[in-house]
C-alpha cells in the first residue's frame, strides 16, 4: 500500500528510541524526510544513521528539552529550516514517575504539566498555521491506554494526558476543513524502556523480578503478551499518510485488546 508519504516532512519528538522511534522507523521506510529531537545527541545520531538506512532521504537531529517552552520554539524553527516545512508532527515525551492519586505531589503536577500539556500545545500552535495554509497536516500524539482506562500506578500520567486529549479533540474540529488531522495513537503494554521502568517499581514492591512483572503485564492483555515497538509505529505512518485523511479527533489503540471499552 502506498501511504503517500514519500517526500513528506516529519518532526518526531523523542524519535531516537521507544515509541517515537517506532513511528520514525515506519515513516523512514515510506521515504519521509525526518527531523528527530531529544536530549541524548549520541543516541539521536545513531538513530539518524539507522533511519537513513531504512529509506529516509534525510534526517536532521535537534537537541531539545520538552520541559522548556523556548526550546520548543527553537525546535519548530530548526525543523522548518532543515526541511523547508513540517507536514507531520509527532508529539512524544517521557512519562512522569509512577505514583498513585493519593501520593500525587503538587510540585510534580506543575512540572509535568509543562512537559505533557504546555510544550506539546506550544509547538503545535507554532507549526499549525503553515499546515492549515498548505491544506495538509498531521498531528499525532503518542498517548497511553490510561487516557481511557486509568492505570492505578500512573496517576500523574492519567491526569495530565486527559488534558491533552481534550485539547486535541477541540482543536481537531477547528482545523479539519483545512486538511489537518489530529489523532492520539495509544499504546498498551509495549516493550520499551518505560514498561521496564514501571515493571521494576512493581517488582521491588512485590519481591519479584522485572521479567516476571513484564510477563504478568502480558497475561493481563487479551493477546496474551506485551507488544513490540514494530507493531505500533506502522499505525502512525498510516495516520500520517493520505490513508489517514478522513480520520481525525480520535484515539486509535494499539494495545492487544487491553482496553475493554467499546468507546
Amino acid at each position: 500500500m502506498d501511504l503517500g508519504l514519500k517526500g513528506k516532512r516529519a518532526l518526531v519528538m523523542g524519535g531516537a528510541k521507544g515509541l517515537g522511534r517506532s513511528i520514525a522507523d515506519a515513516l523512514a521506510a515510506e521515504g519521509t524526510v525526518l527531523t528527530i529531537s531529544g536530549r541524548d545527541v549520541p543516541a539521536m545520531e545513531k538513530a539518524a544513521a539507522d533511519l537513513k538506512a531504512l529509506g529516509a532521504p534525510a534526517v536532521t537531529v535537534v537537541q531539545a528539552d520538552v520541559s522548556s517552552g523556548e526550546e520548543m520554539d527553537k525546535l519548530a524553527d530548526a525543523a522548518v529550516k532543515a526541511m523547508g516545512g513540517v507536514d507531520i508532527l509527532v508529539l512524544n515525551h517521557g512519562g512522569p514517575p509512577v505514583c498513585t492519586a493519593s501520593d500525587m505531589k503538587e510540585a510534580d503536577l506543575v512540572k509535568w504539566f509543562q512537559n505533557i500539556v504546555v510544550s506539546p500545545i506550544r509547538i503545535t500552535m507554532r507549526l499549525m498555521p503553515a499546515m492549515r495554509a498548505q491544506k495538509y497536516g498531521r498531528v499525532i500524539v503518542v498517548g497511553s491506554s490510561g487516557m481511557q482506562h486509568p492505570i492505578p500506578t500512573l496517576a500523574l500520567s492519567n491526569t495530565l494526558r486527559a488534558s491533552i486529549w481534550a485539547w486535541l479533540k477541540t482543536l481537531s474540529a477547528e482545523v479539519a476543513a483545512d486538511g489537518v488531522t489530529m489523532n492520539i495513537l495509544a499504546p498498551g503494554s509495549i516493550r520499551t524502556d518505560r514498561i521496564t521502568q514501571t515493571a521494576a517499581v512493581r517488582a521491588e514492591k512485590a519481591g519479584t523480578s522485572v521479567d516476571e512483572e513484564i510477563a504478568k503485564a502480558g497475561r493481563e492483555v487479551p493477546a496474551g503478551r506485551v507488544g513490540e515497538p514494530s507493531e505500533y509505529g506502522p499505525m502512525g505512518a498510516f495516520l500520517a499518510g493520505a490513508t489517514g485523511a478522513y480520520i481525525t479527533g480520535t484515539m486509535v489503540r494499539v494495545d492487544g485488546g487491553r482496553v475493554r471499552s467499546m468507546f
